[in-house]
């Protein structure tokens, strides 16, 4: 669904879901035409990349099991340059719609589903990870439906065309060097099809997270994202646990938001330099304890009162807030967008209901 994880650790983040789409790539540049001389240049690409692996020690033989058999692919290009996110914000969008359609009854029903049937290997990935059961299957409901479609693009091919693009040559080449060391560890080239922007498989990884998190759960010997479920959850879950996740502690909470509140003299000072307009929709930090004598009330059970939480109303005054913890800016590490974090975060909340 994303070419996700690297991008986002490597650039900052300043459109809601379109970033993960799109690439965080700014202001998008005019088209260029895509005519023979590319089919030409592309081949000569090829050769650099190969050299590339050399240096970062693929083997030989991968290289030229696979260098030969890429082609150009206008299909690719096309499909980068026409996604959302390109120019600046148009202004307030409301969650609602977007929790419609990704806290939908089919999502949570799959995801019920699946918990009752992985229970138990749900639990021993919780004492192994220290991640919920629950948020790892909003994760990959949200990534592949449970697993539904993965992608069926040849993963080279993309990610040698978007090196050779040139506009995020550096990550894109990177990307593909990884993936090539993918085969080096014994991934079958079979495998490797995925979506048209480099990520695959039921978590939806890039090939350099693929190679940092991937579990072997299952002890098969090959961390197997695409067809084991116990791989599969054992790998979202030390991505989870490598990007922070504090045990024990919620991602947030729904309240009641006085309409009283004074939120000017709440707003965040701190700007961040990673998605800055994701973090900038959040207020200053304040405990449960202080929330509370704002009069801001969770609608369920609460979070203890030490706990440290920022609030965000992302349907706007008098709808409902959230009170959000650490754990929701690790959700935010996976896809640096509000709507994607809140919506996994409602899922599994109802998966585990």
């Amino acid at each position: 669904m994303f070419f996700l994880q690297a991008l986002r650790r490597r650039f900052p983040c300043s459109m809601l879901i379109a970033c993960a789409l799109a690439g965080m790539v700014g202001t998008m540049p005019v088209a260029r035409a895509q005519t023979a001389e590319d089919e030409a240049g592309f081949p000569g690409y090829l050769q650099l990349l190969a050299a590339r692996a050399r240096a970062a020690g693929v083997r030989e033989s991968t290289i030229n099991s696979v260098i030969p058999t890429l082609t150009f692919s206008p299909r690719v290009i096309q499909l980068d340059r026409s996604q959302p996110g390109g120019g600046p914000s148009t202004g307030f969008s409301p969650f609602a719609p977007y929790r419609r359609t990704h806290v939908d009854a089919a999502r949570i029903a799959g995801g019920r589903r699946q918990y009752a049937a992985n229970s138990a290997l749900l639990a021993q990935i919780e004492r192994q990870y220290g991640v919920p059961g629950k948020i790892v299957l909003a994760i990959w409901g949200h990534e592949s439906n449970y697993g539904s479609y993965t992608g069926d693009f040849d993963l080279a091919r993309s990610l040698a065309t978007l090196a050779y693009e040139g506009r995020r040559r550096e990550l894109f080449a990177d990307e593909f060097v990884a993936l090539l060391k993918m085969i080096d560890r014994g991934v079958p080239r079979s495998k490797l099809v995925g979506s048209w922007a480099g990520a695959f498989g039921n978590p939806q990884f890039l090939p350099s997270v693929y190679l940092r998190v991937a579990q072997d759960a299952d002890g098969s010997g090959l961390a197997d994202i695409w067809s084991s479920t116990p791989d599969t959850l054992a790998s979202i879950a030390n991505y989870f646990r490598d990007a922070g996740w504090r045990p024990g502690q919620p991602w947030g909470v729904a309240v009641d938001v006085p309409a009283s509140l004074d939120r000017a003299s709440l707003a965040t000072t701190l700007i961040s330099p990673r998605c800055p307009q994701v973090f900038a929709r959040h207020s200053g930090w304040k405990t449960m304890r202080e929330w509370r004598v704002l009069g801001v009330t969770p609608q369920g059970a609460g979070l203890a009162d030490d706990v440290q939480a920022t609030l965000i109303e992302p349907d706007g005054q008098g709808r409902t807030g959230y009170l959000l913890t650490g754990n929701y800016r690790v959700i935010l590490d996976y896809n640096c967008s509000n709507f994607y974090a809140l919506s996994v975060g409602l899922l599994a909340d109802e998966i585990a209901r």
